[in-house]
Protein backbone atom coordinates (compact mmCIF):
# COMPACT_ATOMS: atom_id res chain seq x y z
CA UNK A 1 0.00 0.00 0.00
CA UNK A 2 1.34 3.29 -0.89
CA UNK A 3 1.89 5.45 1.87
CA UNK A 4 -0.38 8.75 1.65
CA UNK A 5 1.36 12.17 1.82
CA UNK A 6 0.71 14.84 4.48
CA UNK A 7 -1.52 16.71 2.07
CA UNK A 8 -3.82 14.30 1.35
CA UNK A 9 -4.38 13.18 5.58
CA UNK A 10 -5.32 16.64 5.75
CA UNK A 11 -7.44 16.62 3.20
CA UNK A 12 -9.46 13.21 4.48
CA UNK A 13 -9.57 14.98 7.98
CA UNK A 14 -11.54 18.46 6.45
CA UNK A 15 -15.21 18.25 6.33
CA UNK A 16 -16.57 19.10 3.39
CA UNK A 17 -17.03 22.51 2.44
CA UNK A 18 -20.62 24.00 3.78
CA UNK A 19 -22.20 27.12 2.12
CA UNK A 20 -21.90 29.97 4.61
CA UNK A 21 -25.30 32.06 4.25
CA UNK A 22 -25.69 34.12 7.20
CA UNK A 23 -23.77 37.21 7.07
CA UNK A 24 -24.35 38.41 3.41
CA UNK A 25 -28.07 37.56 3.94
CA UNK A 26 -28.18 39.91 6.89
CA UNK A 27 -26.64 42.46 5.01
CA UNK A 28 -28.91 42.16 2.35
CA UNK A 29 -32.18 41.77 4.60
CA UNK A 30 -30.39 45.26 6.45
CA UNK A 31 -30.31 46.95 3.07
CA UNK A 32 -33.38 45.82 2.12
CA UNK A 33 -35.33 47.28 5.31
CA UNK A 34 -33.48 50.66 5.67
CA UNK A 35 -34.62 51.07 1.40
CA UNK A 36 -38.19 50.35 2.15
CA UNK A 37 -40.38 53.01 -0.11
CA UNK A 38 -37.48 54.07 -1.89
CA UNK A 39 -35.97 53.45 -5.07
CA UNK A 40 -32.77 51.13 -5.64
CA UNK A 41 -30.70 50.72 -8.54
CA UNK A 42 -30.99 46.35 -8.99
CA UNK A 43 -27.50 46.08 -10.01
CA UNK A 44 -24.57 47.89 -8.45
CA UNK A 45 -24.27 50.20 -5.14
CA UNK A 46 -27.45 50.27 -3.28
CA UNK A 47 -27.47 54.56 -2.99
CA UNK A 48 -30.32 56.73 -4.48
CA UNK A 49 -28.71 60.45 -3.85
CA UNK A 50 -25.95 59.26 -6.63
CA UNK A 51 -26.42 59.04 -10.31
CA UNK A 52 -25.48 55.39 -11.98
CA UNK A 53 -23.53 55.62 -15.20
CA UNK A 54 -24.99 53.89 -18.27
CA UNK A 55 -22.82 53.30 -20.72
CA UNK A 56 -23.72 53.21 -24.87
CA UNK A 57 -25.93 50.38 -25.80
CA UNK A 58 -26.19 48.75 -21.47
CA UNK A 59 -29.44 49.04 -19.78
CA UNK A 60 -30.14 49.45 -16.08
CA UNK A 61 -33.02 49.22 -14.15
CA UNK A 62 -33.99 50.38 -10.73
CA UNK A 63 -37.05 48.72 -9.03
CA UNK A 64 -39.11 49.10 -6.05
CA UNK A 65 -41.86 47.02 -3.65
CA UNK A 66 -43.37 49.63 -1.98
CA UNK A 67 -46.90 50.31 -2.72
CA UNK A 68 -46.43 54.10 -0.95
CA UNK A 69 -44.08 55.36 -4.07
CA UNK A 70 -46.79 56.53 -6.50
CA UNK A 71 -44.53 58.48 -8.32
CA UNK A 72 -40.80 59.15 -9.37
CA UNK A 73 -38.18 61.18 -11.11
CA UNK A 74 -35.62 60.47 -13.45
CA UNK A 75 -33.14 62.40 -14.41
CA UNK A 76 -30.68 62.04 -17.42
CA UNK A 77 -27.84 64.35 -18.06
CA UNK A 78 -24.14 63.78 -20.06
CA UNK A 79 -21.08 65.49 -19.86
CA UNK A 80 -21.85 67.31 -23.36
CA UNK A 81 -22.44 65.04 -25.16
CA UNK A 82 -25.84 64.24 -26.98
CA UNK A 83 -28.24 61.96 -24.77
CA UNK A 84 -29.87 59.19 -26.50
CA UNK A 85 -32.00 56.98 -24.38
CA UNK A 86 -35.53 54.38 -23.77
CA UNK A 87 -37.25 54.83 -20.50
CA UNK A 88 -39.50 52.18 -19.90
CA UNK A 89 -42.11 51.63 -17.06
CA UNK A 90 -42.48 47.78 -15.95
CA UNK A 91 -45.62 46.59 -13.67
CA UNK A 92 -45.75 43.15 -14.09
CA UNK A 93 -44.89 40.59 -16.69
CA UNK A 94 -44.82 41.52 -20.17
CA UNK A 95 -47.26 44.47 -18.86
CA UNK A 96 -45.42 48.56 -19.71
CA UNK A 97 -48.09 51.10 -19.09
CA UNK A 98 -45.50 53.81 -20.04
CA UNK A 99 -42.57 54.55 -22.07
CA UNK A 100 -40.58 57.24 -23.85
CA UNK A 101 -37.89 57.75 -26.17
CA UNK A 102 -35.61 61.23 -25.59
CA UNK A 103 -33.07 62.39 -27.62
CA UNK A 104 -31.25 65.84 -26.46
CA UNK A 105 -28.46 67.20 -28.21
CA UNK A 106 -26.18 68.30 -25.14
CA UNK A 107 -27.13 66.38 -22.15
CA UNK A 108 -24.89 69.01 -20.12
CA UNK A 109 -26.98 72.27 -21.34
CA UNK A 110 -30.22 70.55 -21.39
CA UNK A 111 -30.52 67.70 -18.59
CA UNK A 112 -33.59 65.77 -19.10
CA UNK A 113 -35.87 65.56 -15.74
CA UNK A 114 -39.56 63.86 -15.82
CA UNK A 115 -42.22 62.52 -13.53
CA UNK A 116 -43.24 59.06 -14.23
CA UNK A 117 -46.30 57.70 -12.24
CA UNK A 118 -45.88 54.48 -10.22
CA UNK A 119 -48.97 53.53 -9.06
CA UNK A 120 -49.51 50.11 -6.95
CA UNK A 121 -46.57 49.24 -6.75
CA UNK A 122 -44.28 46.79 -7.74
CA UNK A 123 -42.55 48.60 -10.30
CA UNK A 124 -39.43 49.42 -12.21
CA UNK A 125 -38.13 51.31 -14.41
CA UNK A 126 -35.60 50.53 -17.04
CA UNK A 127 -33.51 52.95 -19.42
CA UNK A 128 -31.39 52.22 -21.87
CA UNK A 129 -28.72 53.89 -23.39
CA UNK A 130 -29.32 53.38 -27.00
CA UNK A 131 -26.28 55.71 -27.91
CA UNK A 132 -23.15 54.68 -28.92
CA UNK A 133 -20.43 53.14 -26.45
CA UNK A 134 -19.02 56.33 -26.46
CA UNK A 135 -21.95 58.55 -25.42
CA UNK A 136 -22.48 57.42 -21.89
CA UNK A 137 -25.42 58.80 -19.63
CA UNK A 138 -25.52 59.48 -16.00
CA UNK A 139 -28.91 58.22 -14.77
CA UNK A 140 -30.32 59.25 -11.87
CA UNK A 141 -34.13 57.81 -10.42
CA UNK A 142 -35.52 59.87 -7.75
CA UNK A 143 -38.52 59.05 -5.29
CA UNK A 144 -38.52 61.10 -2.35
CA UNK A 145 -39.13 65.28 -3.54
CA UNK A 146 -40.44 64.84 -6.81
CA UNK A 147 -40.94 67.80 -8.67
CA UNK A 148 -44.90 68.75 -8.98
CA UNK A 149 -46.34 71.34 -11.53
CA UNK A 150 -47.38 74.45 -10.65
CA UNK A 151 -50.99 75.71 -10.25
CA UNK A 152 -50.82 77.91 -13.34
CA UNK A 153 -49.49 74.79 -15.26
CA UNK A 154 -52.52 72.71 -14.08
CA UNK A 155 -54.93 75.79 -14.75
CA UNK A 156 -53.44 76.37 -18.28
CA UNK A 157 -53.87 73.05 -19.78
CA UNK A 158 -55.85 72.97 -23.65
CA UNK A 159 -57.25 70.66 -25.73
CA UNK A 160 -54.79 69.21 -28.11
CA UNK A 161 -57.10 67.06 -30.96
CA UNK A 162 -55.91 63.86 -32.07
CA UNK A 163 -53.18 64.59 -35.00
CA UNK A 164 -53.00 68.27 -34.10
CA UNK A 165 -50.44 70.38 -33.09
CA UNK A 166 -49.74 73.38 -30.78
CA UNK A 167 -46.52 75.83 -30.29
CA UNK A 168 -45.51 77.50 -27.30
CA UNK A 169 -42.97 80.07 -27.68
CA UNK A 170 -41.06 81.52 -24.76
CA UNK A 171 -39.17 84.88 -24.36
CA UNK A 172 -35.26 84.78 -23.59
CA UNK A 173 -35.60 85.07 -19.95
CA UNK A 174 -37.55 81.86 -19.42
CA UNK A 175 -34.42 79.58 -18.40
CA UNK A 176 -37.39 76.61 -18.24
CA UNK A 177 -40.64 75.32 -18.97
CA UNK A 178 -43.45 73.13 -17.16
CA UNK A 179 -45.09 70.53 -19.37
CA UNK A 180 -47.86 68.52 -18.32
CA UNK A 181 -49.85 66.00 -21.06
CA UNK A 182 -52.76 63.96 -19.67
CA UNK A 183 -56.60 62.62 -21.11
CA UNK A 184 -59.35 61.90 -19.56
CA UNK A 185 -58.70 57.97 -19.44
CA UNK A 186 -57.26 57.13 -22.67
CA UNK A 187 -54.19 56.25 -24.30
CA UNK A 188 -51.87 59.39 -24.36
CA UNK A 189 -49.17 59.47 -27.39
CA UNK A 190 -47.76 62.01 -28.24
CA UNK A 191 -44.50 63.91 -29.66
CA UNK A 192 -42.51 67.29 -27.06
CA UNK A 193 -40.04 69.03 -29.00
CA UNK A 194 -38.10 71.83 -28.31
CA UNK A 195 -36.41 74.11 -31.08
CA UNK A 196 -34.21 76.53 -30.92
CA UNK A 197 -34.24 77.81 -34.62
CA UNK A 198 -35.91 76.74 -37.91
CA UNK A 199 -36.50 73.13 -37.68
CA UNK A 200 -33.36 72.62 -34.67
CA UNK A 201 -34.45 70.52 -32.56
CA UNK A 202 -32.71 71.04 -29.15
CA UNK A 203 -34.77 67.52 -27.11
CA UNK A 204 -37.22 65.63 -28.54
CA UNK A 205 -39.54 63.37 -26.28
CA UNK A 206 -41.89 60.91 -28.05
CA UNK A 207 -44.26 59.43 -25.30
CA UNK A 208 -46.52 56.50 -24.40
CA UNK A 209 -48.69 56.29 -21.86
CA UNK A 210 -52.05 53.68 -21.59
CA UNK A 211 -53.96 55.70 -19.20
CA UNK A 212 -53.37 59.31 -19.40
CA UNK A 213 -55.58 60.04 -16.40
CA UNK A 214 -54.13 57.74 -14.02
CA UNK A 215 -50.66 58.06 -15.79
CA UNK A 216 -50.36 62.16 -16.62
CA UNK A 217 -46.63 62.97 -17.82
CA UNK A 218 -45.03 65.90 -16.58
CA UNK A 219 -41.29 67.37 -17.12
CA UNK A 220 -39.35 70.49 -16.78
CA UNK A 221 -37.33 71.23 -20.03
CA UNK A 222 -34.20 73.19 -19.83
CA UNK A 223 -34.43 76.07 -22.49
CA UNK A 224 -31.32 78.26 -22.00
CA UNK A 225 -30.93 81.32 -24.29
CA UNK A 226 -33.17 82.96 -26.50
CA UNK A 227 -35.82 81.85 -29.57
CA UNK A 228 -36.88 78.88 -28.29
CA UNK A 229 -39.91 77.22 -29.36
CA UNK A 230 -42.02 74.24 -27.49
CA UNK A 231 -43.73 72.36 -30.46
CA UNK A 232 -46.32 69.21 -28.94
CA UNK A 233 -47.85 66.90 -31.44
CA UNK A 234 -50.57 64.68 -30.36
CA UNK A 235 -49.61 61.57 -32.76
CA UNK A 236 -52.91 59.93 -31.85
CA UNK A 237 -55.84 59.21 -33.99
CA UNK A 238 -58.72 62.02 -33.66
CA UNK A 239 -60.86 59.79 -31.17
CA UNK A 240 -57.75 60.55 -28.26
CA UNK A 241 -57.58 63.95 -27.30
CA UNK A 242 -55.69 65.43 -24.94
CA UNK A 243 -55.05 68.29 -22.46
CA UNK A 244 -51.58 70.03 -22.38
CA UNK A 245 -50.01 72.55 -20.11
CA UNK A 246 -47.29 74.55 -20.85
CA UNK A 247 -45.93 77.42 -18.76
CA UNK A 248 -42.45 79.03 -17.67
CA UNK A 249 -41.01 77.31 -14.81
CA UNK A 250 -37.97 79.69 -13.85
CA UNK A 251 -37.29 83.01 -14.62
CA UNK A 252 -33.86 84.44 -15.01
CA UNK A 253 -34.64 88.24 -13.59
CA UNK A 254 -30.99 89.23 -14.18
CA UNK A 255 -31.56 88.19 -18.25
CA UNK A 256 -31.98 92.06 -19.59
CA UNK A 257 -31.21 93.71 -23.01
CA UNK A 258 -27.70 94.66 -22.12
CA UNK A 259 -27.35 90.36 -21.07
CA UNK A 260 -28.92 89.05 -24.62
CA UNK A 261 -26.62 91.75 -26.60
CA UNK A 262 -23.85 90.30 -25.08
CA UNK A 263 -24.61 86.47 -25.23
CA UNK A 264 -27.09 85.50 -28.23
CA UNK A 265 -26.64 86.43 -31.50
CA UNK A 266 -29.21 89.22 -32.23
CA UNK A 267 -30.70 88.84 -36.07
CA UNK A 268 -32.24 91.45 -37.91
CA UNK A 269 -30.15 94.83 -37.15
CA UNK A 270 -33.12 95.88 -34.95
CA UNK A 271 -31.52 95.78 -31.12
CA UNK A 272 -31.21 99.27 -29.43
CA UNK A 273 -27.52 100.50 -29.59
Amino acid sequence: MLALTSSAVLAMRLSSPVMQMGAPVGAARGAATSYTGGVVPTRGPMSSDKAILVQGGSLRTWSYRSPAVEQVQVVLSTDGRPLDADIELWHGPDNTPCKMRVYVENGQLRPFSAVIETPRGPNTVAIRNIGQIEFPIAANVIADQVDSPSPDCIQASATIQGGALRTYPFDPTVDSVQILLKTDGRPLNARIELLQGPNNNKQVIELYTEDGLDRPFFCVLETPGAGNVVRIVNTAPVEFPMTAGVVPGSINQEMGSGAILGGDVVLGGDARW
